[in-house]
């Protein structure tokens, strides 16, 4: 977690307990001068009030608008909307991703149900949801709608918000990257999945590179009566190997697929002090030689298995040397703020700047946010609206593939395999997914518990494109 993220949450948290401070003192002074018996009740009242309607972990205002800029030369058509159709005021040509920026404002109700816009064509209904209260500028991704929107087919409606009379409509057009030789950058086993399933999926060439063992937190593991040194050795054991064998599903053999087996969160001191070994913080273990069995390849790390910075840094290089790829998916720096993921990706570029192999394109994924935990929010199949960007990001490009039905199950299935995405809810957060349920017409999948089942199992994936 980064430190501005670790900062945000300390602060919702201490909010929370302020105001629950405040409102025992209130429930206390009712109880002892008013009836005794309304304290209990008023608790109970209280709790599901939070759990309903205050328990998401939103780190701005849900009036702030969106900061988002892209390249100079991105086309933007003036759209508008009359009785929900959207018309285009201006020609416009074949592009693969379009974004819809469009002023949204919750209605009453929208405070307290989740606002969503439908969009509506005959090849079929999509909804994107946003933030309980929205009021700024928010954009919808329209990716796959092409023919409909040319065919004035395309339209939109509010429910719990109020749309726009005019929007701003930017428009993409990407090489198709699925034909290039693709190489992902995975911080643990899983990050390649959420993201990018559908994209590797279905590309001509692509090889994945997974950094560390995603050992620790093993606490589930210790339920089998291992101590928590053999319960992180388990569970690294496991997420390499699905590391290796989970992207067969996705059509990605073995021989592409390879597994560093450095330790979580240590990739950021490694890169700072990269001559100093970072064995795990819980399995005790400092030679990462024992999960690299079973990689297609040699590589330098693999001489005297040290967790360093300047191990990782020759083995990017030479992964980088050997697969060639023309396309380099990783985490986006700016957006996603977990540690291990910002450090993968610095350390790929790093790697970059003294490889003789020069990738051309980098295409940046974000599976977690500084601000909103629910993102994409939603039900699970339905697109992928921009993220909240409440500072200014870099003016990249977007590109947004569209996933098939069939192709969405494929995706859902490699998370079912995952192990770290296993497990039963605890009774607590089952408790408020009802509670949920019920008040708020909130609805999970039936692939799984694991809120990664709603959040990734989408109509689309999403990269921001950066030129290298």
């Amino acid at each position: 977690m980064s430190a501005r993220k670790q900062q945000l949450l300390k602060q919702h948290r201490r909010h929370k307990r302020i105001a629950l401070l405040i409102g025992l003192t209130l429930l206390l002074l009712l109880g002892i001068f008013v009836v005794w018996w309304l304290l209990p009740l008023l608790l109970v009242l209280g709790w599901i009030v939070h759990e309903a309607w205050f328990a998401d972990h939103l780190f701005y205002a849900p009036g702030d608008d969106y900061q988002y800029s892209f390249p100079d030369g991105t086309p933007a058509v003036a759209v508008r909307i009359v009785g929900g159709q959207l018309q285009l005021q201006d020609e416009l040509g074949d592009a693969d991703t379009l974004i819809l920026q469009l002023e949204l404002r919750s209605t009453w109700l929208g405070r307290w149900l989740d606002p969503y816009v439908l969009i509506s064509a005959p090849e079929g209904a999509d909804r994107q949801d946003f933030e309980r209260g929205v009021g700024g500028q928010r954009y919808l991704n329209l990716s796959g709608q092409l023919a409909a929107l040319k065919a004035g087919q395309l339209s939109l409606s509010g429910r719990f918000c109020r749309l726009p009379l005019s929007a701003i409509l930017h428009v993409f057009s990407q090489p198709d990257y699925r034909q290039q030789r693709l190489l992902v950058i995975a911080p643990h086993a899983d990050d390649a999945e959420l993201a990018a399933f559908g994209l590797y999926s279905q590309a001509a060439a692509v090889s994945i590179v997974t950094l560390t063992q995603g050992e620790i937190e093993a606490e589930n593991y210790q339920l089998l009566g291992l101590g928590q040194a053999q319960a992180a050795r388990l569970k690294g054991r496991l997420r390499s190997w699905d590391s290796l064998a989970i992207p067969l599903w996705g059509g990605v053999p073995q021989s592409q697929c390879v597994q560093l087996g450095y330790y979580c969160l240590q990739l950021p001191a490694m890169l700072d002090q990269p001559e100093q070994v970072f064995g795990s913080r819980e399995s005790g273990e400092g030679d990462i030689c024992s999960v690299r069995l079973h990689n297609p390849l040699r590589l330098p790390g693999d001489v005297d298995g040290r967790p360093s910075g300047a191990n990782l840094h020759a083995d990017l290089v030479a992964l980088l040397e050997h697969f060639r790829p023309e396309v380099v998916v990783t985490p986006h720096p700016e957006l996603d703020p977990h540690s291990d993921h910002v450090a993968a990706t610095r350390a790929l570029l790093e790697a970059i700047q003294v490889s003789t192999w020069q990738p051309h394109i980098l295409l940046l994924y974000a599976n977690h946010l500084h601000d909103n935990d629910r993102w994409p929010m939603g039900p699970a199949g339905n697109g992928i609206a921009l993220p909240p960007a409440i500072t200014a990001l870099p003016a990249d490009s977007l590109w947004s593939p569209c996933l098939s039905a069939e192709q969405q199950l494929d995706k859902a299935m490699a998370l079912q395999m995952q192990h770290d995405l296993h497990g039963s809810l605890a009774f607590k957060k089952r408790l408020r997914r009802l509670i949920q349920q019920l008040l708020l017409g909130r609805r999970w999948p039936a692939t799984g518990d694991n809120e990664f089942m709603r959040k990734a199992v989408r109509r689309h994936e999403l990269f921001w494109v950066r030129h290298l």
